[in-house]
């Protein structure tokens, strides 16, 4: 079997023309270097090196072979040095999912730090919902993704970060609602605004009334935050949504926030990654960052 180091060897030796300075500049002794050729040539079956008295020269078959042998160690040279950039992000891909409410609110502001850090780092995002990322991780094309819990699957790895806050909004337009706290049956007399049915906020909003023993009816139903808003604005009903999502235009009195006699539910989100599987440089270092904003 060919050792690779021959190859070295024979490289430094051509590009010298001579084995002692190829072994000088390789710091191994000038007879472990001729052994090393000579082992090549006996294992390939071909003579590479014309004997001078001073020094080598490459025969046909050794120039032939020097050709592909340097760019072999080019190549691997190559590969070192973007081994090295990815280790240090100056290059690489960052390979992430979230769904679209755990976006906006979470994960956007870790990855403007981190994109600010290493503009170098590709960036390759789709929002999901969290069923369908989970799959994207098990299939190796997400490194991290961002869900709603609980997560029930033995190859997944959950780090749970704060739970987000969820609250119904309305525009002034329902100002008889805002009197005091309403039950879930009162609930029903409005028009309800939610996402479309298979989003964790649905399930999560869907489960609060059925656990009072009450069937909501959905009367819009949306695929984001950002239309239900739109359309709680204009005044078209209730709308459940993310606090965080809202704040602004509550704080503008734009919309106004309904309370409730039974506390809506927070919604329970995390990290999740491939468990017993080493992460890139670039994901290990997006991790930091939503570590030190959840502090």
């Amino acid at each position: 079997m060919v050792n690779t180091e021959w190859y070295r060897i024979f490289l430094y030796a051509a590009q010298f023309g001579n084995v002692t300075k190829a072994a000088q500049k390789l710091h191994i002794t000038q007879p472990s270097a001729s052994y090393a050729i000579k082992q090549l040539e006996e294992a390939l079956n071909v003579v590479l090196f014309d004997r001078l008295s001073k020094g080598v020269r490459l025969t046909y078959e050794g120039q032939l072979l020097m050709d592909y042998v340097d760019r072999a160690f080019a190549q691997f040279d190559r590969g070192e040095h973007e081994l090295q950039l990815v280790k240090q992000l100056g290059s690489g891909l960052l390979r992430i999912g979230a769904s679209g409410t755990i976006l906006k609110e979470t994960v956007l502001p870790a990855l403007d730090q981190f994109h600010a850090d290493y503009p170098e780092v590709r960036i390759r995002l789709v929002a999901e919902q969290s069923k369908e990322l989970v799959q994207q991780l098990k299939n190796r094309t997400l490194e991290i993704a961002f869900v709603h819990l609980p997560v029930h699957d033995s190859e997944i790895e959950i780090r749970q970060l704060a739970a987000t806050s969820n609250c119904l909004v309305v525009s002034r337009a329902f100002r008889s609602f805002l009197e005091a706290p309403v039950s879930t049956e009162e609930l029903l007399k409005l028009p309800l605004l939610m996402l479309s049915p298979g989003s964790a906020t649905r399930r999560i909003i869907e489960h609060w009334f059925t656990s009072q023993g009450v069937i909501p009816n959905c009367d819009i139903e949306l695929n984001s935050i950002d239309l239900l808003i739109e359309f709680a604005k204009r005044g078209y009903g209730a709308a459940f949504v993310p606090r965080s999502s809202v704040s602004r235009f509550i704080d503008d009195g734009v919309l106004v926030e309904l309370k409730t006699v039974t506390p809506l539910p927070a919604a329970e989100i995390g990290v999740a990654t491939m468990s017993n599987s080493t992460m890139t440089a670039a994901a290990t270092a997006f991790l930091n960052r939503i570590e030190q904003l959840e502090k």
